[in-house]
């Protein structure tokens, strides 16, 4: 059984939220890759992770909605070295970033106007294309 991830002081995952599968990863290996399972599978439980205000637990589901199994738990692979191990460091490190992510509150976005002479400058290079655009055409025939 896989540790508890500690997230932030207040906030950790305990390892009885993680379930650790080794399986048979994809890619260079030559024959060491049909023998040995490296690629690990970490589902988490996100309803057992402590610490987590309301807030973050909405964040948290917005950003993991699309990684979530049938028994809605967070799926998290990876194959990136041939060492089961590591790679299993890896899963945990990108748990813990995506928890940490769902910590930090976006921004709130303030509304600007624009300024005055932008906004005139705007308006006088749309004349300034419209008259181009006006001497380009055919002069109007004489009847």
């Amino acid at each position: 059984m896989a540790d508890a991830i500690d997230v932030t002081g207040s906030v950790r995952i305990p390892a009885r939220a993680l379930t650790v599968r080794a399986v048979r990863a994809s890619g260079p290996g030559g024959q060491n890759v049909n023998k040995v399972a490296t690629k690990v599978d970490l589902r988490v439980d996100l309803d057992a992770i402590e610490g987590l205000s309301e807030s973050a637990r909405r964040r948290l589901d917005a950003l993991t909605a699309s990684r979530l199994d049938a028994e809605g738990r967070l799926v998290v692979t990876s194959q990136a070295t041939r060492n089961q191990a590591r790679n299993l460091e890896d899963a945990r490190e990108k748990v813990r970033r995506l928890v940490a992510a769902a910590l930090t509150r976006p921004r709130a976005r303030i509304a600007s106007t624009v300024p005055a002479g932008a906004d005139r400058r705007r308006l006088a290079t749309k004349r300034h294309r419209a008259t181009l655009k006006q001497s380009r055409a055919r002069p109007p025939a004489d009847d």
